[in-house]
Formats: C-alpha cells, sequence, structure tokens
C-alpha cells in the first residue's frame, strides 16, 4: 500500500472529450515516509492539494482545448494532476508539466496511461529553488497558483527565469485575493495583463467564477 487512498473519475473538457483521471480520495490523504515532500517544502496541510480535482484547473483545460498550438513551447505550473498538459499533449502541442510535489510524476505517468496517451515531458518545477534544465517556454499556463501571500513574487521569478522574451502566460484565478500583487511582480518584467473576469457553469450545474489573467510581453527587456 503507498499510505493514501485513490479514486477514479471521469473529468469533462468543455469542448473535448472527458479525462479519466486518477486522483487522491480526499484531502485527509497523506503519506511521506521518506521525508521528500518535507524536503520540497510541502506541509502536511498542503500535501494532498496536488492530487485533488480542482474547478480552476477544468476551466484551464477547457482553454486548451481551443487554444491554437503550432510549434510553441508549453510549459504547466503547479500542474498538479496535470489536465491541461494532458488536453495540450492530446491535441498534439509541445507540453511540459511541472510541480514540486514528489508524487505528480508518478500520477501524470498513470493518467496518461489510462488515457491511451503516449509519454510526456515532466519536470520539477520548484518556484524557490533554481532548475536551469527547465529551460524556457514560449506559453506559460497554470490554474489557482495564487494562494498564499509570498506565492506572487516566487511565481514571477519563476516566470521571469522560464519564459522567452516574447511570451505569453495564462494563469486562472478563482478570486484568491493576490492577484494586485502578482501583476504588479509581472509588470517589473515587461508584462502586461489583460484581465477578463470569467462566470461560467460546469456540466454538473456547478457555478464557476473567477478570472482569466493572460500577461503578454511583446519585446525584450534591457
Amino acid at each position: 500500500m503507498p499510505g493514501y487512498e485513490v479514486k477514479v473519475q471521469r473529468v469533462a473538457v468543455a469542448g473535448g472529450e472527458n479525462l479519466e483521471i486518477r486522483s487522491l480520495l480526499d484531502r485527509l490523504q497523506y503519506a511521506d515516509p521518506d521525508g521528500a515532500a518535507a524536503l520540497a517544502g510541502i506541509s502536511p496541510a498542503s500535501w494532498p492539494l496536488f492530487g485533488q480535482i480542482w474547478p480552476s484547473s477544468q476551466i484551464l483545460a477547457g482553454l486548451m482545448q481551443d487554444w491554437q498550438l503550432g510549434t510553441q513551447r508549453f510549459l504547466e505550473i503547479g500542474c498538479g494532476l496535470a489536465l491541461a498538459s494532458l488536453v495540450v499533449h492530446r491535441r498534439g502541442g509541445d507540453i511540459t508539466a511541472s510541480d514540486c510535489h514528489p508524487l505528480a510524476e508518478t500520477f501524470l505517468r498513470d493518467n496518461l496511461r489510462r488515457n491511451s496517451l503516449p509519454p510526456m515531458k515532466y519536470s520539477t518545477g520548484n518556484w524557490r529553488r533554481p532548475n536551469p534544465a527547465l529551460g524556457r517556454f514560449d506559453v506559460l499556463i497554470g490554474s489557482d497558483l495564487l494562494y498564499e501571500p509570498d506565492h506572487p513574487e516566487q511565481l514571477a521569478e519563476f516566470i521571469e527565469r522560464h519564459a522567452v522574451n516574447c511570451a505569453d502566460v495564462l494563469i486562472i484565478d478563482p478570486n484568491r485575493g493576490h492577484r494586485t500583487a502578482f501583476t504588479r511582480c509581472m509588470r517589473q518584467t515587461g508584462f502586461e495583463l489583460a484581465d477578463t473576469k470569467l462566470v461560467s457553469r460546469f456540466a454538473d450545474g456547478t457555478a464557476y467564477r473567477g478570472h482569466v489573467l493572460r500577461y503578454r510581453r511583446a519585446l525584450a527587456i534591457d
């Protein structure tokens, strides 16, 4: 036994086929026998968060169903169960999923198999620790990332390390309250914001309210 319980569910993707996703059973799960999560700075309270299906991740996955992929390199930041990455990958896009949780890659590999998808690129993405091997990307995406006061600065610095000069950043935020601080940090590195309020409804009738934060940097920084 891995020390935690799981479940398998069908997750709707707006405009595309459903995904079969193996997730943690609930937010009460916790298992860190070798201390890998603690070493990555993940507390017991936040340990199970990566393994949940979050509404914002479903919104992001739906947006990726219609996004023009072309030859752009995509990075999903704090991917968790990587719904958006799975959608981009299923459409043939060049996507790398990243997270700091030690089990994120394990769940990703299993969910690729469950959906009959080929292997996909994954790399550790800890906002507080450099990872030069991760490289730089044209489009950086994420969902529900700004839930702690120190996240705006950490996330903006991570993006600056891994975004090309002319880059797009798409963040789905469920009104967490740190958007203003994050936008201020992003503008310091040349990104301008287009903020779209989002009022949506899932297939089961559940309402969703939040923001689609699209940051664009068109020119190189001196």
